[in-house]
Formats: structure tokens, sequence, C-alpha cells
């Protein structure tokens, strides 16, 4: 894994903010209960600060970085939360410092190597670390889904950066140097409109490369397909994305 930062999300980070979907609370409860004290959490990669705000329920305090400053300009603020532009691998904070280490849809972007080496510097003793991510969105129209699933995996499919595959492999490919915690089965789930779910989808770097590419944007074609089936503008569908987890302590 290249040890260098590839933005993906800083030229789209006011729409990242606005239309990536929020975590369950029972992912924020599972991860405190992982830990005795919650005295400060550090949230890595962590865009525009879904999981530090989820965190900021149950920590005194959270540091939530990210190698992009336009991603953190965007991050919903919170007075437990501190935003810091930092890499992975370099988080600024003292040794043994940290109660619960936390990556969420961003373990993949990283120098891994070097992100678990700082993870296992910065955590006390008795702390733990928690990644995660999700795949392919789901939609509980099957004719919809259909079209969203061609959508992704004909127009847009050459257009992810590999390390979607990691994601797609639910991080069970990596050499992961904690002893493994046994994770809860979680899913987001969000009750969309068209317009809200095409505002997702302009979100996914690989749009944003098609669009670069090929000089056009290739949810409109998409949302004007799915407008044909999805009946009246405000009618709104199931949208559900599985949750895989792997955690550990040092």
């Amino acid at each position: 894994m290249s040890t260098s930062f590839k933005d993906h999300f800083s030229g789209q980070a006011a729409t990242y903010a606005a239309f990536r979907p929020t975590y369950p609370s029972r992912l924020f409860a599972w991860l405190a209960d992982l830990v005795t004290n919650r005295t400060l959490a550090w949230d890595v990669g962590t865009g525009s600060g879904q999981a530090a705000v989820g965190l900021a329920g149950h920590f005194a305090r959270v540091v939530a970085t990210d190698a992009s400053a336009a991603q953190l300009e965007h991050a919903t603020r919170h007075p437990r939360v501190e935003y810091r532009v930092a890499p992975a691998g370099a988080s600024g904070l003292p040794d043994q410092s940290v109660d619960l280490v936390t990556a969420a849809q961003a373990l993949h972007w990283f120098d891994i190597e070097g992100f678990f080496g700082e993870a296992q510097r910065v955590l006390v003793p008795g702390g733990a670390l928690a990644v995660w991510c999700y795949g392919d969105p789901k939609l509980d129209d099957p004719l919809l889904d259909a079209m969203l699933h061609r959508f992704n995996r004909g127009t847009v499919e050459k257009y992810w950066p590999p390390e979607r595959d990691l994601v797609l492999a639910e991080y069970r490919p990596l050499a992961f140097p904690f002893r493994e915690i046994a994770t809860p089965l979680l899913a987001l789930e969000a009750s969309w409109t068209l317009s809200q779910l095409a505002g997702y989808l302009r979100s996914w770097s690989a749009t944003v490369r098609y669009a670069k590419v090929i000089g056009r944007d290739p949810v409109a074609g998409l949302e004007e397909q799915l407008g044909n089936v999805w009946g009246p503008p405000d009618r709104r569908c199931l949208v559900r994305w599985p949750i895989t987890i792997r955690a550990g302590r040092p």
C-alpha cells in the first residue's frame, strides 16, 4: 500500500458531508463498551466527522484527524470533537494516551502498516482499535436496485480506485496485528428520496473520476432512468449498507 496520500474526496467535500449516510447509534454504544475509560478517542480519516460526532456521545474528548483540510472544513462541529489535519500514521498524540482508535470507511486509503503502528503507539493498556467499512448500497425495491447495481458495476465500475477492492473483500485480506474481538452484525440504513440518492452517488470517487474523464455527470442519466420507475419525487426508498467491523487490542 502506498504511503502517499491519495485525495479522492476534497473536490466534493461539501457533497460528501451532505449526503453520506449516518452510522447507527448501536455501533457507538458497542465501541464505548470495548474500553474501561472513555477519556479520549482518536477517529482517523474522519472526513466530515460522522463517526467522530457519534463517538462524542460516549467519550469526554475526541480527536478527529484527516489528511484533507477541505474535508475538515465541512466537518460537523461538536464541543467535544477537535479536528486536526494529520496523516493516519502521524497523529501527533502522546504515547499511551488514547482509549479507543477508530477508522470509519477510511482504512483502505491509509498507509495501513503505518497506521497500525501509530495506533499501537498511542493506545493505553487495555485500549482498543476498531475499523469498519460498508460496501454497495441495496435498495428495497428490486427493480430500482437492479438499475443501481448496473450503474455501479457497469457504468462506473472501472473508475473505482483499486483500494475499493479491500472494501468489497470486507477487509478480510488484511494482516491484523491485534488480538481480534468478536463484532456485531450492524448496518447503515437511510430512507431517501431520489434526489438524496443521486446526491450520495455524486459523492462517490468513481463518479467524480468518470465525470473528469468522460466530461459528463453519469448520475444524471441514471437519475432520469430511475425517475421513470421511482414515482412521485417525495417517495422514499430504504437504502441499506451492511457494515463490516474488525476490532482488537494490542
